[in-house]
C-alpha cells in the first residue's frame, strides 16, 4: 500500500538519488523557461503549466515531464504542443543545467490531479460523512468510559 502512488504512468522501480536529484534539476528549468514566456508557439501562449514531476530513466538518457495545464482545460493540446516544443526546450534546459548529457524530453498528462479529485470527491459523499460520524460517536462514548 505504501507504494501505491506509483502505479500507472509512474509505475517502475525505486528512483536513485542521482535520478531525483536530476529530474529536480530538470523540473526546476523547465519551470524558469516556462514561466520566461520563451515559448512561441501559439498554443502555449499564456497558458500555465504545472509540472508536478520529472521522471529520468535509470540511464539519464530520457526524462519524462508530467504536466497539468492551469485549470486542467486543453490537455492533449497542450501536451502535443510542449511536444513539438521539446527540442528547443531540450537546449534551454541544457544551458542552464550543468549536465554532461541532457536528457531527451517527453510530455504526459498528469493523471494524479484527476485521481485526487475522484479521492476528494469520494470523501465528500453523504455515506462516507454519515459512517464517519458514527465512528466519531463511537470513539467520544469509548473516551468518556
Amino acid at each position: 500500500m505504501a507504494n501505491r502512488r506509483n502505479s500507472g504512468q509512474r509505475a517502475g522501480r525505486e528512483r536513485t538519488q542521482r535520478q531525483l536529484r536530476v529530474g529536480e534539476l530538470i523540473r526546476h528549468a523547465l519551470v524558469e523557461i516556462l514561466m520566461r514566456g520563451e515559448l512561441r508557439d501559439p498554443d502555449l501562449v499564456g497558458v500555465s503549466i504545472t509540472i508536478s514531476e520529472v521522471r529520468v530513466s535509470p540511464d539519464l538518457k530520457n526524462a519524462t515531464a508530467f504536466i497539468m495545464p492551469l485549470g486542467g482545460n486543453e490537455v492533449p493540446r497542450i501536451v502535443e504542443a510542449l511536444k513539438r516544443a521539446a527540442p528547443f526546450l531540450r537546449r534551454q534546459v541544457g544551458a542552464s543545467a550543468t549536465m554532461r548529457y541532457m536528457p531527451a524530453l517527453s510530455f504526459v498528462a498528469d493523471a494524479a490531479f484527476e485521481e485526487g479529485a475522484k479521492i476528494d470527491a469520494l470523501l465528500r459523499t453523504a455515506e462516507l460523512s454519515r459512517d464517519l460520524s458514527a465512528v466519531d460517536a463511537d470513539d467520544e462514548d469509548d473516551e468518556s468510559s
